[in-house]
């Protein structure tokens, strides 16, 4: 039945997803609307929907009026065909799922005279019949704002090799719409939101693309993976709320569990990979377009794939070793070092991480929803963190202690430095206070120095951008490199002077082959950082109070040495993008934080 809930959400969504089968039991989605009104219960569990679509290339209005769009009325026959459907207000992040049966319904051309030609845009009204109706959480809706815009469709592409502005698109995608049936007895239409670009390409040949999404820890209904455990198929729609481009694609899926999700999406216990077989890619193809808001606080980091470049995951296996933590410093308000004792020593080079998991201390279980800590949803509880500490002096011994300098930005570094800060208080830390499970090390942000007996870059310098704690991959190289052949570029907030002060006390030689830059100084510094800058610009630290600038990065190193052309950069992800566009024409080898 159309329950009260979903006849109100109904009248005041403006959009509506839609899904059915086409005649080879492919099923398909489409998203309509625009806003408020353009559906609405007409009674007796019967809805009516009356709004203008792209009658050209929507494989849905194609399917439900077999190719009438002349206004010519498709009624149907018997039990009428499926439709699965979800209203939805993303604005309010609100959502109800229907299902139900077609009854009757028409398509016509819409402005084509007054445009002067056929510009594809047409005017469905559609009578469906529901036979069931669903209340969604908000979990994993992205905000957006939703307005009415003409749909103008062009096709750039009617195969399952996917184009580059389809790629483009899933790219930036954070949400799209998913139908799947159960057999011909049920049908369900759902959202899939995450942050931008949660869904991965594996491969895109000839044959067709696969997708793969990771699916997120839900209210254990299993609607979607219920159908596609019975029937592997699925329709899916990706709308650009910017351009009103958009992706229908449908093909053949497969659910992966446990290792089997985890192989292809590090970080994910359950992910359902999508091989394409039929796919279309319309330019202005919605007549809606949108204006973004807030994220879900329920998002993850996006899951790379296990073959893409900086997926920090675990590759050696030292699952049975425990860390023990040994020393804790405090170095600024939200920057402190920890070493770590090994049960079992290990072999590890300079620029490597180690991932530790937690957990053990921190799981606390399946919870649907969790607004008073929405991260903790979802989290698997593993992280990797350079190690900053110098491994031992033959690549072939084994190290029993490592040391990280880590910020407190979420919950595992949180409870890190809870943990370290009371057991520091209490005399314990070295003792049996704290204990964690090392996943794995790996990694190789090796920073590598060109030749200097001879060639054109014998004298070069190298130059290393580091964007706060970003300089910990390099501290554990320093002892190692010839500090004078070193650039360093450094931008970090005022209030981790200290912090700045401390590497370069503790690496003598450092200072003047470093350019620092403090972002926050324009309000003034006290005395203890005051004091601290002196220190560090006696030392022969260039200084500037500002942010790190284009300008900066271009020409000639200290005392007239040129710069390499090979990069070394570790920064967050906004001033990395800015960092690879100024550097245009040099190899840039990065680190990132994506994890």
């Amino acid at each position: 039945m159309l329950i009260p809930r979903a006849a109100q959400m109904l009248q005041q969504a403006p959009l509506l997803a839609l899904g059915t089968l086409d005649s080879q039991d492919r099923p398909w989605t489409t998203i309509w609307g625009g806003e408020s009104g353009f559906s609405r219960p007409l009674g007796n569990s019967i809805i009516g929907i009356r709004t203008l679509v792209d009658r050209k290339y929507d494989p849905v209005v194609e399917t439900l009026f077999r190719g009438n769009v002349d206004g010519e009325v498709v009624r149907e026959e018997g039990k009428g065909r499926m439709v699965g459907g979800l209203t939805i207000d993303l604005e309010s992040r609100k959502r109800v799922k229907l299902y139900g049966r077609m009854v009757a319904g028409a398509v016509s051309t819409v402005g084509d005279e007054k445009e002067g030609g056929d510009r594809g845009q047409g005017e469905v009204q559609l009578v469906v019949q529901i036979e069931q109706s669903l209340g969604n959480c908000p979990k994993y809706l992205n905000k957006k704002t939703i307005h009415p815009a003409a749909a103008l469709p062009a096709l750039l592409s009617d195969s399952p090799h996917l184009p580059p502005a389809a790629l483009a698109l899933l790219a930036k995608a954070d949400l799209f719409f998913i139908s799947s049936s159960n057999s011909s007895h049920d049908m369900d239409t759902n959202h899939r939101g995450g942050p931008p670009g949660f869904v991965r390409v594996l491969s895109n040949t000839a044959a067709g693309a696969v997708l793969i999404y990771p699916e997120y820890s839900g209210n254990r209904l299993y609607q979607t993976l219920g159908n596609l455990q019975i029937t592997p198929r699925a329709g899916c729609v990706f709308p650009d709320f910017d351009t009103g481009d958009v992706l229908y694609v449908s093909g053949r899926t497969e659910i992966l569990v446990g290792t089997e999700a985890a192989k292809l999406l590090p970080r994910s216990n359950l992910a359902v990979k999508i091989t394409v077989d039929a796919g279309r890619y319309v330019a202005r193809g919605l007549p809606l377009r949108g204006t973004p808001g807030d994220f879900s606080p329920y998002n993850p980091h996006v899951r790379l794939l296990a073959h893409e470049r900086h997926t920090n995951v675990p590759t050696s296996d030292v699952a049975s070793n425990t860390a023990t933590l040994v020393a804790y410093t405090p170095l600024t308000p939200t920057i402190s070092r920890l070493r770590f004792a090994l049960t079992d020593p290990v072999t590890y080079a300079a620029g490597q991480w180690v991932a530790l998991d937690v957990s053990a201390e921190l799981d606390t279980g399946y919870s649907h929803m969790r607004d008073e800590d929405p991260r903790a949803i979802n989290d698997d509880w593993l992280r990797t963190f350079s190690v900053s500490s110098t491994p031992a002096p033959r690549a072939d011994m084994e190290s029993a202690e490592f040391e990280i300098t880590i910020r407190r930005v979420g919950p595992v570094t949180e409870w890190l430095f809870r943990e370290g800060a009371r057991l520091e208080a209490k005399g314990r830390v070295g003792g049996a206070g704290l204990e964690v499970a090392v996943s794995g090390i790996g990694g190789d942000f090796r920073v590598r120095v060109p030749d200097a007996d001879g060639g054109e870059d014998g004298e070069v310098a190298v130059p290393f951008v580091a964007g706060g704690v970003g300089i910990t991959p390099l501290l554990s190289q320093l002892p190692s490199l010839p500090l004078h052949r070193l650039r360093l570029f450094w931008t970090l907030h005022v209030s981790d002077i200290a912090f700045a002060l401390d590497v370069l006390s503790r690496h003598s030689g450092l200072a003047p082959s470093t350019t620092l830059f403090l972002t926050g100084a324009q309000a003034g510094l006290d005395a203890s950082q005051e004091a601290a800058l002196e220190k560090m610009c006696t030392a022969g630290t260039a200084c500037h109070r500002r942010r790190i600038v284009r300008g900066d990065l271009v020409g000639e190193g200290r005392e007239g040495r040129a710069l390499a052309n090979t990069w070394y950069v570790c920064a967050g992800t906004r001033l990395r993008r800015e960092l690879i566009e100024w550097l245009e024409g040099k190899e840039v080898v990065y680190e990132d934080f994506d994890f």
